[in-house]
């Protein structure tokens, strides 16, 4: 959202310079993005409870999954990472050292993908040490167990059984943990993003600039919802966590706007201030590092490779496929208005 501008209309951008209409634009805004963050985050949760104990639960929950992995690897790539890279290479940040003497965006990127892959492996070491291996240790005797062929026989099936229903269990409470954490991350990594939208659109006074942003955003915070939302659906939080959730997300972007207009009223600042500009593309690139690496390595490779359900049924890795697409797509034509 770096819109600042070095020679281009004056007279334009002093037009549309009104610091009361920009305010009143901003206040709608709040609650506009607030109602509309709550819309799209509730769906795919609300959709996931009616489904659940249907046969076609699993499947639906994986196919807004997918959805969600398009939407959120597109607000990375087409969204979060070229505004980061715009706003550190504005005329007012790239004049300046160490601005304009190496792709700060680009570092803090790679340094959001280890940040994420550090906290995967620092979660997932945790969760194996954690995890009940009961060893094997026999009951009695070898009194105890049966001397007949044929009971015999019988028992060790029985044993094995209980065995492998005990180790898939262990298998599924693992992958929920494992769900978790990634929806945990995620939120992390849009939280980022939508406080940085808030605060760049609370600082602007720019009403040219407010007045369109404010539908833009609207759909935005629709499909970014849905994004997360059907994370957070898959995962089976409790209801209290689930609300938490749902909750942090609609009131970041709102909150964000408050702040802004709270900075440039203490400092000055506005969205064009080298400053401003800075924090804008730093934390943009962090985020936009952590989105990357989770829509691509705990959401895409996950459900695509790892997912037993998609591999035995070849009509519903099409249609995981083309929910994945439509998700990307829906989310980078957003990028023409925001």
């Amino acid at each position: 959202m770096a819109s600042s501008s070095c020679g281009g209309d004056t007279a334009r951008l002093l037009a549309c310079r009104d610091g009361k209409a920009a305010a009143h634009l901003k206040l709608a805004s709040v609650f506009v993005i607030f109602i509309t963050s709550v819309v799209g985050i509730s769906l795919p949760v609300i959709l996931a409870r009616i489904f659940q104990g249907r046969p076609t639960y699993d499947k639906v929950v994986l196919i807004i999954k997918c959805f969600a992995a398009g939407v959120i690897l597109s607000t990375s790539l087409v969204h979060v990472l070229p505004e980061a890279f715009a706003a550190l290479s504005d005329c007012h940040v790239a004049s300046r050292h160490p601005w304009k003497d190496f792709p700060f965006s680009g570092l803090v990127t790679l340094i959001g993908v280890l940040l994420a892959l550090l906290v995967d492996l620092t979660a997932s070491s945790h969760v194996d040490s954690h995890s009940i291996t009961p060893p094997y240790t026999p009951v009695g005797g070898q009194d105890e167990f049966p001397t007949d062929p044929k009971k015999s026989a019988e028992f060790r099936v029985e044993t094995a059984v209980l065995s492998v229903s005990c180790h898939d269990r262990q298998g599924e409470e693992l992958v929920k943990v494992k769900q978790r954490l990634v929806s945990q991350v995620l939120e992390i990594g849009i939280i980022f993003h939508s406080v940085i939208i808030g605060v760049t659109m609370g600082m602007s006074q720019n009403q040219c600039t407010i007045r369109p942003l404010i539908a833009a955003l609207s759909f935005h915070q629709i499909f970014e919802g849905l994004g997360l939302g059907g994370c957070i659906a898959q995962a089976g939080f409790s209801f209290a966590t689930t609300t938490y959730m749902c909750f942090m997300f609609a009131v970041t972007t709102p909150m964000g706007i408050v702040l802004g207009m709270i900075i440039f009223s203490a400092t000055g600042y506005d969205d064009s201030s080298a400053n401003a500009l800075i924090m804008e593309g730093l934390l943009g690139s962090l985020s936009s590092g952590i989105l990357i690496y989770m829509a691509l390595v705990d959401l895409i490779a996950v459900d695509f490779f790892h997912n037993k359900m998609m591999a035995s049924t070849p009509f519903l890795k099409k249609a995981s496929y083309i929910a994945l697409t439509l998700g990307s797509i829906s989310m980078s034509i957003l990028a023409i208005w925001a």
